[in-house]
């Protein structure tokens, strides 16, 4: 190769190696500029989010101390909450059970009742009938001489009537009227 054309070769190997320095260190300064940009901005970012993080670690400090108590009140309770578990299912055990002989007792005393008003009902169908008879009785007994008396009344009116007009014999016209209202 010659030696101009080397000579060229390399200086626009050089001019190529500087370029490319150039363009290395205007690239350097633009991250060293935004690496700037970045650091300030999580900066930034930094105090706003840092309270955000205490604030969070400091809730979950207390959310883990109040699981932490509602573990330990589960665990001391759970006797308790068993027992009273066991408690509810024997009184409700125990309610159904009275409440089942309640039932039986109202209806026992259901039957009684009905028993007693069919025998109320009956006394006092009897009652009636006795009463009945006994009124009848009693009208038959004042009415049976009630009648005879009537009867005899009518007897004596009929021969006073009869001994007033002189033992004549009444009309036709007269027996035909009193027999028409005997009728």
């Amino acid at each position: 190769m010659p030696e101009d054309v080397f000579r060229w070769v390399v200086a626009v190997a050089v001019v190529l190696a500087a370029g490319s320095a150039i363009a290395q260190a205007v690239i350097l300064f633009a991250v060293y500029k935004a690496a700037k940009e970045a650091q300030k901005i999580g900066t930034d970012v930094k105090a706003k989010v840092e309270p955000l993080v205490k604030q969070a670690e400091a809730f979950v400090a207390s959310a883990s101390t109040l699981v932490g108590n509602g573990n330990r009140i589960v665990e001391e309770n759970r006797p308790r909450v068993s027992s009273i578990a066991t408690d509810a299912v024997k009184i409700m055990d125990a309610a159904r059970q009275h409440a089942d002989r309640i039932g039986e007792l109202i209806d026992e005393a259901n039957g009684r009742a009905k028993a007693r008003i069919v025998q109320i009902d009956e006394t006092v169908g009897h009652a009636v009938d006795q009463v009945e008879q006994a009124s009848d009785a009693l009208k038959n007994a004042v009415l049976k001489p009630v009648k005879e008396v009537n009867g005899l009344v009518a007897g004596m009116k009929a021969a006073l009537n009869t001994y007033a007009q002189g033992g004549n014999r009444n009309s036709p016209d007269h027996t035909t009227q009193d027999e028409e209202m005997f009728i």
